[in-house]
Order: C-alpha cells, then structure tokens, then sequence
C-alpha cells in the first residue's frame, strides 16, 4: 500500500503542474507561445496532458526508467508522444558509443513490427538513480522491495488468521506415547471435522488430549508495529513523509 500511494501521489502532484516550453532567444530563455507546442497538450490520440505525464512519472518510480517514443510528421516535426513500457524497450550501445533502442511490438505507439532499431534521437529517455551505469536507472523499489514484501506478507498472515475466525493454528497433546497410526487417525479426524469451513465448531476432545495454539499472538510478534516500519520505510525511499501515506 505505501508503493501504491507514494508513486500515484507523487505522479498526481506533478501531473498537476503545467508544461512550461522554452527557447534560448539571444542568450534569453523565452517561453515558446502555446500554439506551437499543442503536442504537450494532447500528446497522443488516448492521452491528455495530466494522463501522459502521470504515465511518466509512474513508469520512472516504479521502472527506473521512462521511454516516450517521438512521432513525426513528413516534414520532420513532432507531432506525438508515446510513453512505452520498460519491458518493450532494450538500450543499445555501438562500439563507437552511439545509443540506440529496440522496440518491440506495441499497437498504441504505432509499432506493428517487433525488435525495431532506432537511434536515440527519436527516444526520450528518462532515468531514475543510476547507480551502476548511466543508462540504466533503478527504481526506489530496489532499496524497498524488502520492506514491501515484509508488509505484504504480514497482511497475508492477518488474511488467513481473521480467515480461520481468528482461530491460531496449533497441536494436539496427549500425556503420554500415541501410536503413529492413532495419531494420524486422529489428525485426518481433526482436519475433517474442525478444519476448512467447519472451523468455529465445538471440539470434544477424549483421553485427555489438549489443544495448544502454536501461533504468536498480534501483539507477541508487535503486528501493527511491524506493518508501520515497513510503510515507514518505503516512505523514506521515495522521500515522501510518512504522513501522508501512514
């Protein structure tokens, strides 16, 4: 949950902001009049500004990287921008240095071919903490992907606990030896009669046999604060305060 609100708030936020273009006018920068950039306004034909931008950000966030393919006219102007998804483009690089990109099929940008090689001129590519090349950005993920999970797999294990009417799983006890074939009689008999959707039922138990819960409680294993630490520091990674999220 703290990924998904970091990423959508901070995309939502930047999508707010308008698109500023400007151009050097004699060593002045000049904002370009809005009739000559409609292309950042509706940049594709299922995109409108906000929705473009926030694929933008959304993709560097979560992929490290942001690949926009460029559209143009026969006369060589850009007429349309396509955000393409990480897992479509590969980088390239020439033995002399030059960067060019594989595209692979995508109905939306207009590639009805696969493993298209174009240079790097007709690619935006935007990229997040490039911390082993400059090419490749790394998402924040990478420094929280632990945390993430540890936070996942705590709301699994409250799933399943509340699923079993907050029932802990544990064993049957008997003050003394049980035969292996007893015990298993009794386990298949334990698992038909209390287990699945017959959980909550009473249990009548012989021989002085006992039930022990066998799984720490919430508070034992600090649940909530385990939950918190997690978020917290997804937060951090994003540099977003916990606040706003938590």
């Amino acid at each position: 949950h703290a990924i998904f609100a970091c990423t959508t708030l901070i995309a939502a936020d930047i999508s707010k902001l308008r698109i500023k273009l400007v151009r050097q006018d004699k060593g002045i920068w000049v904002e370009v009049p809005k009739k000559q950039h409609a292309v950042l306004d509706k940049p594709n034909e299922y995109q409108n500004r906000i929705q473009f931008v926030e694929a933008w950000i959304n993709s560097k966030l979560l992929r490290g990287n942001t690949y926009v393919l460029k559209g143009r006219a026969p006369g060589g102007d850009v007429t349309s921008l396509y955000v393409l998804h990480p897992d479509l483009v590969t980088t390239l690089i020439s033995d002399s240095g030059e960067v060019f990109y594989r595209l692979q099929k995508d109905n939306l940008a207009g590639l009805e071919e696969g493993n298209v090689i174009i240079p790097a001129s007709e690619i935006i590519h935007d990229r997040f903490n490039c911390l082993f090349h400059p090419l490749v950005g790394l998402s924040p993920i990478y420094a929280c992907g632990l945390s993430a999970v540890h936070g996942l797999n705590i709301q699994k294990n409250s799933v399943n606990f509340f699923g079993n009417m907050s029932r802990p799983s544990g064993i049957l006890t008997a003050p003394g030896e049980i035969p292996d074939d007893t015990a298993k009689r009794l386990k298949d008999r334990w698992e038909e009669n209390y287990g699945g959707n017959k959980i909550g039922k009473v249990a009548v138990l012989g021989s002085d046999l006992k039930y022990l819960p066998v799984t720490m409680s919430a508070e034992d294993s600090q649940l909530v604060e385990q939950l918190k630490m997690s978020a917290e520091i997804v937060c951090s990674t994003y540099h977003v305060p916990k606040h706003k999220v938590i």
